[in-house]
């Protein structure tokens, strides 16, 4: 199978469809792999790293998108990339295409694109392979991040996260505790924040009450997000919703009531956001200020530390790539049922995606 491996060309996205190990073992199982010219650069991968494991370098992204059978990207697909595309060609990667604009959710059907999407590769047991290191990280950076944010350089309260002895430290509010919740209390309370977790289920709050000794766990009711919004410093939003985006758990009316230069972090901007006054930003500009309020809605954070990120996804999805590439993709979908449920698209007519309409 002829396997391309673009550049990202969306802003600030450092990570690379794939690693030189990757494409070693994709190589030597006979696959033909077309790199693009310093597709690895911003993950520390150089085009030579990639020659020695068998890769052919490209130096244009429309053949690198052209001579695919299976393209392995990092990033939702630009709509001139999708016009790049030949017709039946498999694409896999973070595609998150619930969020995407309908006109290009229009240019894959039109080119009859199968769209196989790694944060929607779920097993049997419900875990989610592919996503799950990347929500980690992201659940990580979040407390560093925000710390920064606290600054008064950074238009902060001037709050230092952890406090000292006779001053408190700061008030951190979770809202989900999946495994970025669940990783972002756990970097929080190591760097001496008070951190208080709601969930809806039950379950997770118990395994972060056990877990992590000194997080506050909530139910996530309306009433009592409505209440953390009026006391805490930081508050992340960290809901997740297969298939769709999520609710809406943090309004206008609660940013309002919200202490001047507080912090939002709409973790879930990537899926659409789960607070009204959310929308997407860049690691450039990374933060805006709505209603008083420090409002962070990055979409690819993992991207600002790439070498770790790539390595951790591609870890996780080489299994998929390889029974894709070795199969091909219609019996790759037909024997593994999470490869089917993570398939978005499949030969241009829509899968799995509920909601279309939502714009990024």
């Amino acid at each position: 199978m002829n396997i391309g491996i673009p550049k990202e060309r969306r802003p600030f996205e450092f990570r690379v469809g794939m690693t030189p190990t990757g494409v070693d073992m994709l190589t030597q199982a006979g696959h033909t792999c077309y790199v693009e010219h310093e597709a690895g650069l911003g993950a520390g991968f150089s085009d030579q790293e990639y020659e020695k494991t068998g890769a052919r370098i490209v130096y244009s992204s429309e053949e690198a998108f052209g001579r695919a059978d299976l393209l392995l990207k990092v990033a939702r697909p630009l709509a001139e990339e999708i016009e790049w595309l030949r017709t039946g060609t498999t694409i896999a990667g973070l595609l998150h295409l619930a969020s995407s604009r309908q006109d290009k959710i229009d240019l894959l059907h039109k080119q009859q694109i199968t769209a196989v999407s790694y944060e929607q590769i779920v097993m049997d047991d419900g875990s989610v392979p592919v996503r799950k290191p990347l929500s980690q990280i992201c659940g990580r950076l979040i407390a560093q991040i925000s710390a920064r944010l606290l600054q008064n350089n950074s238009g902060g309260k001037g709050i230092l996260l952890s406090g000292i002895a006779s001053v408190p430290p700061a008030e951190v509010a979770i809202i989900g505790a999946g495994v970025v919740g669940f990783n972002g209390a756990r970097a929080f309370l190591g760097m001496g924040a008070h951190v208080t977790v709601l969930d809806r289920e039950l379950t997770a709050l118990e395994r972060v009450h056990d877990a992590l000794p000194g997080a506050v766990t909530m139910m996530a009711t309306h009433r009592n997000i409505a209440k953390v919004c009026t006391f805490t410093d930081i508050i992340v939003g960290a809901i997740y919703a297969a298939d769709e985006r999520p609710d809406i758990v943090i309004t206008r009316e609660m940013v309002r009531t919200m202490k001047p230069r507080s912090i939002i972090m709409d973790i879930s901007i990537d899926e659409g956001g789960c607070v009204e006054t959310s929308r997407p930003t860049t690691h450039e500009h990374s933060y805006y200020v709505e209603e008083g309020v420090i409002h962070y809605c990055v979409p690819n954070i993992p991207s600002v530390v790439a070498r770790t990120a790539t390595y951790g996804f591609v870890n996780a999805a080489i299994p998929f790539v390889m029974e894709i590439a070795e199969k091909g993709v219609e019996t790759a979908i037909r024997d593994n049922s999470a490869i089917e449920r993570g398939v978005t698209v499949h030969q241009g007519e829509l899968a799995h995606i509920t909601r279309l309409n939502i714009a990024k």
